[in-house]
This record gives C-alpha cells, sequence and structure tokens, in this order.
C-alpha cells in the first residue's frame, strides 16, 4: 500500500469517528422528549390529581385523568416520545390500571439516567445496573403482598374502590365498585390445578346511556342490545320468548352491482309486487311455522335487513323484530343467549331458536332500550348500562369502570394484593438504597438513582395533594428505613403518611409489577439508542 493510500484511509476513519459528540446528542434529545411526555401527564397521579380535557379536530371534548387515554389522543411526534405512549397501552393491555404510574416511573428513571451520563457511567452499565435494580425492587414488592381469596368479595372491593378513587366519578366508588367486582366473578372461570381465575373481559359489555346520574348505573345479568324494536304494532314485552338470531334479509333480493330495471306496463309491475310479497310471505311463514316470537336481525351491509312489507307481517304474527344488531357484537349476543346464528331460511327451525324468561323494551326519556333476562341456556356474561348527565360524564364513568374492572381482574389473575399510596415503591426505595451501600463499582450509583427515580409516586401524591413533596418523602423514607411500618404510604385525605394497610388502599401485586418491570425496559431501549436514522421513502 502506498503511503498516499494510507493516508487517505486515516482520513477516512477520522472523519467517520471525528463527531464523537453525536450519540451523547441524540441520547440526550431522547431522554427529554420522552420526559416531557411524563410530565404532562404527572398532575393527574393519585386521587387528587387534576383531569385532562382533549379537544379533537372535529370539536369533540374529552375530560379524562386516564393516562392511557390521554396519551392515545395526544399529538405525539418525537420517536422517542411514542415509545411512552406505547409503553402507556402495554401497561393498559397488560394491567389495564396504572397507565399513568407506568409514565411518571419511566420518566423518572430517564431523569436519573441522565444524571448518571453525566457522571460518564457508559449507557450499557445503566442499563445492566437498572435490571438488577428492578430484580430487587420487584422481590421487595411481592414480599409485601398478601395473598387473596377469590371469594372474598371484600378484599376485591378494596381493589376496585382504590382505583375509582383517583377518577373524576371517585364519590360515585360506592357503587361502581360493587359492580366492578359483581361483573368479574360473575364471568370469571377458575383455572385447574392453578392458582387464580381466567377472565374474559370481552365478557362484560358497558353499555353509555345519557340520562339520569352515575348513581343510576346498573348491573343487568343478560343481555341489553342499546336500540328500540323495529316493531310498529307488534308486542313490546314477551314473557317465555323463543328467539332466532338471523344472518339473513327480509326484504327483496337485490344483485351486488346498481340496476335499473324498466317495466313497461302495469301486468308486469304487479307480478312484479306479486313475486316480492310472495318472497316475504314465505320467510315470515317459516318464522311462525319454527315458534318464534322474537327475531334478532344482523347488520346488512348492501340492502336494508328488512322491508316495511316485512314489519307488517310481523306484527301480523306477533313477533317482536330487533334489527342492525352489530357485527362485532354477534359473538357476545350468541355467548349470552346460548344460540348459534342462522345463515339461511332452511336452517331457521324450532331446534336453533332458544328460550328467554323475559324481553322487554325499556322506554325512558333518552330513548328506547332492549332489555332480556334469564337467558338459561347461555354462558358467563354481563351487561353494565352505565348513565350520566352527560356524554362526557358517561364516557369517563365507562372508562373509570374499565379500569376497576381492570383491576379486580388482576387479583384474580394472581390473587395478591399490595398497600397503595406510594408504599411499594418507597419500600422499594429503602432497600435499594440500603444494598447501594454494598454494591461495588457503577453499581453503586445505578440502585441509588432507581431508589431515588422510584420515590416520584409518593412525591407526585404529595404535591397533587397539596403537601410539602419534601417533607412527605423524608417521614416516608423514614417509615420505611425503621422497618416497622411496611405498609407506609402517603395519605391524602389526612394530609400525612400512614399505614395504607388500615386504610383500606390496596392494589393489585400485578399493575405495580408490571409498571415496575414495563417502565424499566422501556427507559433500557431509549438508553440503548445512540442514533436515528431516516430511510429513504
Amino acid at each position: 500500500m502506498s503511503p498516499k493510500a494510507g493516508g487517505d484511509a486515516g482520513k477516512v476513519n477520522s472523519a467517520i469517528y471525528k463527531d464523537k459528540s453525536k450519540p451523547a446528542d441524540i441520547r440526550l434529545s431522547n431522554i427529554n422528549a420522552a420526559k416531557a411526555v411524563s410530565d404532562a401527564i404527572r398532575t393527574s397521579l393519585g386521587p387528587r390529581g387534576m383531569d385532562k380535557m382533549i379537544q379533537a379536530a372535529n370539536g369533540e371534548v374529552t375530560i379524562t385523568n386516564d393516562g392511557a387515554t390521554i396519551l392515545k389522543q395526544m399529538s405525539v411526534l418525537h420517536p422517542a416520545a411514542k415509545m411512552l405512549v406505547e409503553l402507556s397501552r402495554a401497561q393498559d393491555i397488560e394491567a389495564g390500571d396504572g397507565t399513568t404510574s407506568v409514565v411518571v416511573i419511566a420518566g423518572a428513571l430517564l431523569d436519573a439516567a441522565e444524571k448518571l451520563l453525566q457522571k460518564g457511567i457508559h449507557p450499557t452499565v445503566i442499563s445492566d445496573g437498572f435490571q438488577k435494580a428492578l430484580q430487587m425492587a420487584l422481590q421487595v414488592v411481592e414480599g409485601l403482598s398478601t395473598s387473596v381469596d377469590l371469594s372474598n368479595e371484600d378484599a376485591l372491593l378494596k381493589a376496585a374502590a382504590t382505583s375509582l378513587n383517583s377518577k373524576v366519578v371517585s364519590q360515585h366508588s360506592t357503587i361502581l365498585a360493587p359492580i366492578a367486582v359483581q361483573a368479574i366473578r360473575a364471568v370469571m372461570e377458575p383455572i385447574q390445578g392453578g392458582v387464580g381465575a381466567r377472565v374474559d373481559l370481552r365478557d362484560v359489555k358497558v353499555i353509555e346511556r345519557i340520562g339520569g346520574t352515575v348513581e343510576d348505573t346498573e348491573l343487568i345479568q343478560g343481555l341489553v342490545i342499546p336500540h328500540r324494536a323495529s316493531n310498529v304494532n307488534g308486542p313490546h314485552r314477551i314473557e317465555k320468548a323463543k328467539v332466532g338470531l338471523i344472518q339473513f334479509c327480509i326484504s327483496p333480493p337485490k344483485t351486488d352491482m346498481d340496476h335499473n330495471v324498466i317495466v313497461s306496463d302495469y301486468a308486469a309491475m304487479d307480478r312484479v309486487l306479486k313475486e316480492e310479497r310472495q318472497y316475504i310471505l314465505n320467510i315470515v311463514k317459516q318464522i311462525k311455522k319454527a315458534g318464534c316470537n322474537l327475531l334478532l336481525v344482523q347488520k346488512s351491509i348492501l340492502r336494508d335487513a328488512l322491508s316495511d312489507l316485512a314489519i307488517h307481517f310481523l306484527d301480523k304474527i306477533k313477533t317482536m323484530v330487533i334489527k342492525d344488531i352489530e357485527r362485532e357484537d354477534i359473538e357476545f349476543v350468541c355467548k349470552t343467549l346460548g344460540c348459534r346464528p342462522i345463515a339461511s331460511l332452511d336452517h331457521f327451525t324450532a331446534e336453533n331458536l332458544v328460550n328467554v324468561d323475559l324481553v322487554e323494551e325499556v322506554n325512558e326519556p333518552s330513548g328506547k332500550y332492549i332489555k332480556m333476562t334469564g337467558c338459561s341456556g347461555g354462558g358467563h356474561t354481563v351487561s353494565v348500562l352505565v348513565r350520566g348527565t352527560s356524554g362526557a360524564v358517561v364516557a369517563e364513568a365507562a372508562r373509570s369502570l374499565h379500569d376497576a374492572l381492570c383491576a379486580v381482574r388482576c387479583v384474580a389473575r394472581r390473587p395478591a394484593l399490595v398497600p397503595g399510596g406510594g408504599a411499594p415503591e418507597a419500600a422499594a426505595a429503602a432497600e435499594l438504597g440500603r444494598a447501594a451501600i454494598a454494591a461495588p463499582g457503577a453499581d453503586h450509583y445505578c440502585l441509588r438513582a432507581y431508589a431515588d427515580a422510584l420515590e416520584v409516586i409518593p412525591s407526585t401524591l404529595a404535591e397533587n395533594a397539596g403537601l410539602n413533596p419534601i417533607e412527605t418523602v423524608t417521614e416516608l423514607r423514614a417509615a420505611h428505613a425503621s422497618g416497622t411500618q411496611s405498609g407506609a404510604g402517603v395519605n391524602v385525605r389526612r394530609g400525612r403518611v400512614t399505614d395504607m394497610r388500615h386504610e383500606n388502599v390496596l392494589q393489585p401485586l400485578h399493575v405495580t409489577a408490571s409498571a415496575l418491570a414495563l417502565a424499566t425496559e422501556t427507559v433500557r431501549a431509549i438508553l440503548k439508542i445512540d442514533d436515528i436514522v431516516n430511510t429513504l421513502n
């Protein structure tokens, strides 16, 4: 190789490695963007947290303090900030509750990581140190937990009430918490030979109705269809109903493409009308022959599911008919009633119908809806009718109820409760602080930083409640350092540190453990990024 060639290679290498500051700048940019998202929803944490009013482009307004809902509707451009939005969504899927906490913890961990980077500690070392800290924190949190007997309704009520305490509808928690517990207990299936129970939240149908107050929310052991019957003069209340769910239309056949049929004389027109009448009459005769007196019709795409003539005939045979059952609701309707959808008239026979004790059309100022109770052959499903004075209140009540349902589901999946009010985080921080003293090298700094970051939860709870965060966290630290008060947390009602177990503020272990694990995983992923590359297209 000539000296010139060697010199050129040296220049190329020095050009590649010249900009040493770029990875540090990218890392700092990512951390700051993610911290901005965390700070945006930090004020929503806890029973005294503030709510956010979100205005959509179409003018629709949402009032909520649910972390996942706020972040889902927030316009976020930075890719690292989007990771925190995804983190909140992951917590919502995994646990359903703690969506604000998980983002606040992640923001505090990123802040701690930034300070460690300024000390000159390598990002990979920080990442590994945080993983060790997470394992210790999870052990402490599990040590704080108390196992729960799923037949003990009182323990489940405490978990549901704690989840609702931070919501707009917290004053109605005495009504919504028992509904959440009853709903989950009605649909849960014990795991054979295992601990806990399996719960599918799709078996709980939440229907929103404007009118009345949140106190009028009710649990219905049966099926609620949120629109009126299609009949004009048909029955509006049927006892001992025979129900059929059909997926075909009771209207004249129609081709898939647009077409015009020109009828030149009256005789031909009369024949067309007779054929149409006969076609519909045959379907209605088959329905009457099978003994069906309540017909559910799936929503049709190509044509109207019921013609006026069909409604007239169905009125004559005293059959109540409900059309436009949404496609996504078919599975829930089938499970509730214990029926199968009937796809063609040939299969519309008596053995394909199901019995329901009572079907009635309930008339309210806000409109009518259908209520079916006594579905003896159906599966384990329930419907919850959430009411409120306005659309925003009803929507927030439904979101709050979803969080309470998820909290009870977490207890069913992993029957253990931990004290709330920042107690698990404070206990983990105290233990990590003790472990950091003896830890070698960079681990000492990482464990210490992780412990300080965990204290963001009690600190934010105190701040949002109008207390002095420094005094409160110091008092909490002292309580956990003594080792006598393992359940000590921030009591926002009394404005001081008390034992959360005595206050009945208990939350599912799964929510806390999941929040710590997911937040740490996201922070480790952000730390490992040293460049952002844009694609060509």
